[in-house]
């Protein structure tokens, strides 16, 4: 018997593989809600006083939607062999870096709007 990659093993419950896809198309929602507050807060905000501000609070969003999108594929594909090999499934880091890094956007934008405006 093969394993890892090679094996397809067996088809998980079509409801699991759906809520394995939903999963992922919520997290590129998600990426692409971050790329878009990104780009409008750094080409529609009002600058601040602090050079750079605008950028400071969208460019960890641009990024971070960028890596989710990359990075649900792989969660999606490690979830889907777990399920059809019959393991646990992986544990993802992505609701942690999400929650990260929209958390230290949000205290950049805060001390921007608090002491950065005129």
């Amino acid at each position: 018997m093969m394993s890892g990659e090679d094996d397809p093993g067996v088809d998980p419950d079509v409801r699991f593989s759906y809520a394995n896809e939903r999963t992922f198309l919520a997290y590129n929602r998600t990426a692409l809600a971050l790329v878009t507050a990104g780009l409008a807060v750094t080409q529609l905000l009002p600058p601040f006083d602090v050079p750079g501000g605008r950028r400071m609070i969208g460019l960890p969003l641009i990024a971070m939607g960028t890596l989710i999108a990359v990075a649900s594929l792989f969660q999606w594909r490690r979830n889907e062999q777990a399920m059809r090999l019959g393991l646990p499934l992986p544990k993802s880091y992505l609701p942690l870096l999400v929650a990260a890094v929209v958390g230290v956007s949000s205290v950049i934008a805060l001390a921007l709007a608090i002491f950065g405006g005129t």
